[in-house]
């Protein structure tokens, strides 16, 4: 009873986070609301330059990040049990990198017009981000064990590393007005900041969470032990292939909206480990919710930190994340 208390209030506590981080990325920067006209704004007592502001720029973009974090997060948070490495990350073993090569191919096809295929771009991330998976599956497969995790995490290293190359290739024959988007793109530039990817992004998530809640204790299983789990009637590769799907889904969508972000789905999950247990009933939805904090913050502390430019919210988050990558490194070594 008593942890369980305790986990309602880390989860209480960690929603007003959010929730003042939302309110920070609408009242702090160049084009701000001060917090004090927030809600008269909402409910229609602003000036209309307020209400630009709140409707036009900066609520549609928090809740762009809120929900891209939440994908980053829960993607890591899966992948981290199917490898059983605590090093994974969409970023980390090539997810991004496929759902990013897709996407720049359907960018320079389309001739830079993105904003006409908004609710088809996370479409294309993900065929992009399933292809890798598959891929890397493929050669990672053994017929007598399955797909074999510490492999899956290495395969998808290598693949993240090619895909980069080709990723130069590709911008380095680009015009430069698609130089320039790309490479924003890649630093985690948040481009997708309107209300119509709000809509591209939601339905993902809505698909993929109930599958989740459904699946917590077969993913308890695949966590600890293979011989238990297949006692206890889990279906590894079915499981597996499912929860994969999802978690290239959730990374795809959110990449082909806020840019190449790596490290959110890395460090989420540990932190909700550390913070309510490694039970996923425990901490697979505290995730998402950290993920959306550190996102919606790292945005945020790049509009303010530099008033001249917005340094985009990648950098920032790689800047937060590589240390921490490093620190999980030697501590799991």
């Amino acid at each position: 009873m008593r942890k369980n208390n305790k986990i309602r209030l880390i989860y209480s506590l960690t929603i007003l986070l959010l929730i003042l981080s939302i309110v920070g990325g609408i009242s702090l920067g160049p084009s701000s609301v001060g917090i004090s006209q927030i809600i008269p704004t909402i409910v229609g007592e602003g000036t209309f330059k307020e209400e630009f502001i709140l409707f036009s720029i900066r609520l549609p973009r928090v809740l762009v990040l809120t929900l891209a974090g939440m994908s980053l997060a829960l993607s890591g948070a899966i992948l981290q049990t199917l490898t059983k490495n605590d090093l994974a990350d969409p970023g980390i073993i090539g997810i991004n990198a496929g759902a990013g090569v897709s996407i720049t191919l359907f960018y320079l096809l389309v001739d830079a017009n993105l904003e006409a295929f908004t609710y088809q771009l996370p479409a294309v991330g993900f065929l992009g981000g399933l292809l890798t998976a598959g891929l890397i599956v493929l050669f990672t497969l053994d017929r007598k064990h399955g797909i074999q995790p510490i492999k899956l995490v290495l395969m998808g290293v290598g693949f993240a590393s090619a895909l980069s190359g080709l990723m130069i290739i590709l911008v380095s024959s680009a015009k430069q007005e698609d130089v320039q988007f790309i490479s924003k793109w890649l630093a985690g530039n948040i481009w997708g900041a309107d209300w119509p990817f709000i809509f591209a992004l939601l339905p993902w998530l809505l698909v993929a969470i109930p599958i989740l809640l459904w699946k917590q204790k077969a993913m308890n299983l695949l966590a600890l032990n293979e011989t238990i789990a297949k006692g206890l009637g889990v279906s590894l590769n079915r499981d597996r292939g499912l929860l994969l799907i999802i978690a290239v889904a959730l990374a795809a969508s959110a990449v082909s909206v806020v840019g190449s972000i790596s490290f959110i789905g890395l460090i989420a999950p540990h932190i909700a480990k550390q913070l309510v247990g490694s039970k996923h009933q425990n901490f697979l939805f505290l995730s998402p919710i950290i993920g959306a904090v550190i996102l919606v913050f790292a945005d945020t502390l790049g509009r303010i930190i530099y008033s001249e430019q917005t340094i985009p919210a990648g950098i920032i988050v790689a800047i937060i994340g590589a240390p921490y990558f490093l620190y999980l490194l030697r501590k799991t070594a």
